[in-house]
């Protein structure tokens, strides 16, 4: 169950001779955690002995995916119950966001039961009556049982939005340490205070890594990449030494900029201080490599690796497949295989897209059905996005819509990206049958969207139905949508530059229009240069 293998647990266990709770616990256990909770459920109710550990993994596993109501009625019948049921559903109502329910089960709680975890999960209202006030009685309770972020090394709290408080309480008491400090970070930008995150920064005499971390990360988790690149210089000449989380999180922000310049420089740093061979930095410097278009060096750091994990091949596959290279993104995939690594989501999105990109249709449609009858996943917005759009973009409209209807049976409510994939290949193959449902259920979804209507418009004059076409932009005026300028940007010399459509305010316009114009007249003088010797060579051929 451990590793996924659900039906070779359930093969298993239907062949042992006998069975006791532990058995029974460990399938029910296994079955929430690979997200089939009804064969749980299924499971749970014709298990001949129940124990306390069974109830209360019944009761985690439907607070988990938010059943509130199964589980308090559970809870209520239990025949006897100890401290991990209450904390289970204490956190779960906290965890919904029913404090008040979840403070009336508190004070129920037997006084002999309450432990740490139980007071940690109302900070805000039992912190002045836990028997033990010390740093760690605090650091505990701001995350409570919050799991750590691996990749980046911290961990995650306050997703209640609740840092300011938690920050103004702990200013007033003498419990706080570098840690409690650092956890205010993450809340900070955990809510999108990315002002208050920096306040509280520059308050802090002598950070250590794990708060450069939070802090390069968090201004480029928050839109500020280039603020956090900021940062990493500054940390860099207070002498502070980045680590894997440092390199990972630059190399994050790069990507997102993109900055290949200042990537391959934290790739030169990487080598220099030994964490060009730890799998976190070398996916981040794939993907960094990948997403700037960069894709024989992302081949290059990929084909280095010492071993790759799921995301290593996931990075690679999608870069080629991002740039137009499908064939050799589905090369790739083909080897992933070979290499028994089970794809997951991610995969098969990078695949799909890559068979629309090039074309691959006959390819595309064997690995959607690939994903789902062997592989057992199920088909996301992403995958039918990739599908619909590869069908469409080839003519096979018909059959782009029988997958829309496919994903309605399914009870997939259809997204704006399905609806805009199948209203795009409309256009371009002149379907106005198809193209005035998807062009008006997208506009269900997204009616400020000014590209709708006019692709509506134009379909509809291309086949002469010119009084449709005028009530659809009438309709645009109407409810006062205005059509979006068109951007561009350009990286020089590590800034970035970004153009709108019709904007004349950046500092070097009138420079950049006199370098267009005279990049016109050449082309003007080369293509009349052209035309000449075209000329000449023509008279020479056939004569005047």
């Amino acid at each position: 169950m451990k590793n996924g293998l659900i039906n070779e647990a359930q093969d298993l266990f239907d062949e042992m001779p006998q069975r006791n709770t532990v058995t029974w616990n460990a399938m029910i256990r296994g079955y929430f955690q690979n997200g089939q909770s009804q064969k749980a459920l299924s499971l749970f109710n014709v298990m001949p002995e129940r124990d306390i550990y069974t109830y209360n993994i019944v009761i985690s596993g439907l607070m988990q995916y938010g059943d509130l109501d199964g589980a308090r009625e559970l809870f209520d019948g239990m025949p006897f119950r100890d401290v991990v049921s209450w904390n289970s559903i204490i956190a779960g109502y906290v965890h919904e966001g029913w404090i008040d329910e979840a403070v009336r089960i508190f004070n129920g709680m037997p006084l002999d039961m309450r432990n740490v975890i139980s007071w940690n999960l109302e900070a805000h209202d039992f912190f002045e009556e836990m028997p033990i006030k010390d740093v760690q009685a605090w650091n505990a309770l701001m995350v409570g049982e919050m799991p750590k972020d691996m990749e980046h090394g911290f961990v995650r709290i306050n997703k209640n939005g609740h840092v300011k408080a938690v920050h103004g309480f702990l200013e007033k008491l003498p419990y706080g340490d570098i840690v409690s400090w650092t956890n205010i970070l993450v809340g900070y930008f955990e809510v999108g205070e990315v002002s208050g995150a920096i306040k509280l920064f520059k308050l802090m005499r002598t950070p250590d890594t794990t708060v450069w971390n939070v802090m390069i990360c968090g201004l480029g988790e928050n839109g500020n990449g280039e603020e956090g690149l900021k940062i990493f210089v500054r940390m860099k000449e207070l002498g502070s030494s980045p680590d894997k989380a440092t390199l990972t999180s630059v190399l994050t922000i790069c990507s997102d900029l993109p900055a290949s310049l200042l990537g391959e420089q934290i790739h030169a740093e990487a080598i220099k201080t030994g964490f060009d061979h730890v799998t976190e930095v070398s996916n981040a410097m794939v993907t960094m490599y990948a997403r700037c278009g960069h894709m024989h060096s992302a081949l290059l750091e990929f084909s280095s690796m010492p071993s790759h994990n799921i995301i290593s091949w996931n990075s690679i596959i999608c870069g080629f497949s991002h740039h137009g290279f499908g064939e050799q993104a589905i090369k790739i995939f083909e080897q992933m295989r070979l290499a028994d690594v089970e794809p997951n989501h991610i995969t098969f999105v990078g695949v799909l897209s890559a068979c629309s990109h090039s074309g691959l249709v006959d390819q595309g449609r064997y690995y959607f059905d690939y994903m789902k009858n062997n592989c057992g996943l199920q088909p996301t917005n992403e995958h039918y996005t990739c599908l619909i759009d590869l069908l469409g973009r080839y003519g096979l409209i018909d059959e782009a819509m029988t997958f829309v209807n496919q994903m309605r049976a399914d009870g997939i409510e259809v997204p704006a990206s399905v609806w805009g994939a199948l209203l795009g290949a409309c256009r371009i193959h002149k379907n106005i049958r198809i193209g005035e449902i998807a062009g008006k259920s997208l506009l269900e979804i997204e009616p400020n969207r000014s590209g709708i209507y006019l692709i509506l418009a134009e379909m509809y004059l291309n086949v002469g139905r010119r009084e449709d076409a005028e009530y659809i932009l009438n309709q645009m005026k109407e409810k006062g949508v205005k059509k979006q300028p068109g951007c561009s940007w350009i990286e020089v010399n590590n800034n970035g530059h970004v153009f709108l459509s019709g904007d004349s305010s950046h500092q070097d316009f009138s420079r950049i229009c006199c370098l267009l114009d005279l990049l016109h007249k050449d082309m003007e003088i080369m293509v009349s240069k052209s035309i000449t010797a075209l000329e000449q060579f023509q008279v020479a051929l056939y004569g005047p």
